[in-house]
């Protein structure tokens, strides 16, 4: 799901835990939001067995808000193998950078992330409403659209996190905001992008609020997105996907890049929109993407490729929520990327105007039961990404919808109970 799972070590024993690795039960992985347990191979069926997570020091962080406590992330393996654990989101991600390693060349990733700051209300159906929900503050500074100062106070601790976050603004809703984190090698850049969200979400609670990166929490505002900055560096550090002798100084790569992206969207949204209530974010007008399309400095393309050149030269993939799972979008992606690059895949030629036109470009998946369906359909992505994650992956999300589609919502009950 992208939740954070971990273990308080004593610092007096955290020498032993880097020697021998902390088991957890490798169902951890098949536990879904409300701690059922998705009878996933290698889980409920094996007898809930182990994985080993040994810590990864390089990761090692002081948290600016807990003195004494520092945050560390993990290495997973399956004890009996000693290989990586197939379901590992870090480790699918450290698999894919090393097949495009494999073609010469480094992904590099600013992740965009958007989220909703809540504040209880026994009154609401969910029990949450929008803080400061006042309309029209889009890009505002100071107290008219954070009267408590969440942002500025957010941004100072998150500087002392030391995960690159270097601004932030109020989005489009009441309640929204948006904080940019630098770009870096894909697997830093989406450990900043899963720390982030943690740390977010922690400093919310302990302010009694709720941060949430759903994809679109409530029916009267916009959604989240999550979107990927990307560029490739050959081994020589050179950005290659600038060609100023090209047309639009785009090269060959970055073509084929965007090909690849393209080729594989319809795929690519079980894993950027990973949930029910992500394709409640889509649809026509919505600043969201609908079609599988790219453009030049178009927000309103799937892919924007913005305006900068030479070495900042990259594409803009606005596809994702911010529920996404950090690791599985950048991994998705990464691949992607990577198969259009082997298979030299030529896009379409860039969209003009206004990007909601159906007769333009194909549409997206209208729903998760799709998403996961073009999925298992896209052989060579799942390769690229690992057959043994991705059946694992298929299982758990297609558990979720069958939850869903047994709950009765509040939706019905409004829509049916008295006329019926």
């Amino acid at each position: 799901m992208g939740t954070d799972r971990g273990r308080d070590v004593l610092v007096d024993a955290l020498p032993a835990a880097v020697r021998h690795g902390l088991t957890f039960c490798r169902a951890i992985y098949h536990t879904g939001p409300l701690g059922e347990v998705v009878p996933v191979e290698g889980g409920l069926d094996a007898g809930l067995p182990d994985i080993t997570v040994h810590p990864d020091l390089a990761t090692l962080a002081p948290l600016p808000w807990e003195p004494g406590v520092a945050w560390c992330l993990g290495r997973t393996t399956d004890p009996s193998t000693g290989r990586p654990c197939p379901e590992s989101p870090r480790e699918v991600l450290h698999g894919v950078t090393e097949r495009l390693a494999g073609l010469g060349l480094t992904a590099v990733v600013g992740p965009e992330l958007e989220y909703f700051l809540c504040e209880p209300d026994p009154a609401a159906p969910s029990g949450w409403r929008p803080y400061a929900a006042a309309p029209g503050n889009v890009y505002v500074a100071g107290r008219r659209g954070d009267p408590d100062g969440h942002l500025l106070r957010t941004l100072r601790l998150l500087a002392g996190l030391g995960i690159g976050a270097t601004m932030g603004n109020h989005e489009f809703s009441g309640g929204q905001f948006e904080i940019n984190l630098t770009h870096s090698e894909a697997v830093d850049a989406a450990d900043r992008a899963f720390r982030f969200k943690a740390a977010v979400k922690e400093l919310a609670r302990a302010e009694g609020r709720l941060a949430t990166f759903m994809a679109k929490p409530f029916n009267s505002e916009g959604g989240s997105g999550f979107h990927l900055h990307v560029s490739c560096l050959d081994g020589d550090g050179h950005n290659v996907l600038a060609d100023p002798g090209a047309p639009d100084g785009l090269s060959a790569t970055a073509r084929h890049a965007v090909g690849g992206v393209l080729r594989h969207a319809q795929a690519l949204a079980a894993l950027l929109n990973p949930t029910v209530n992500s394709y409640k974010r889509f649809g026509p007008d919505t600043l969201a993407p609908w079609l599988i399309d790219w453009g030049l400095d178009n927000r309103s393309a799937m892919v924007r490729i913005p305006p900068e050149r030479a070495g900042s030269t990259r594409l803009e993939v606005r596809l994702g929520d911010a529920g996404a799972n950090p690791y599985l979008a950048v991994a998705g992606l990464v691949a992607a990327l990577a198969l259009g690059v082997e298979e030299a895949v030529e896009p379409p030629a860039p969209l003009e105007g206004y990007g909601y036109d159906a007769t333009k470009a194909p549409v997206l998946p209208g729903s998760l039961g799709a998403a996961l369906d073009a999925l298992e359909a896209d052989t060579a992505l799942c390769e690229a990404l690992g057959k043994g994650f991705t059946s694992a992956f298929l299982a758990f999300k297609r558990a979720e919808l069958e939850r869903f589609s047994r709950h009765v919502t509040d939706w019905e009950f409004r829509e049916y109970g008295y006329h019926l």
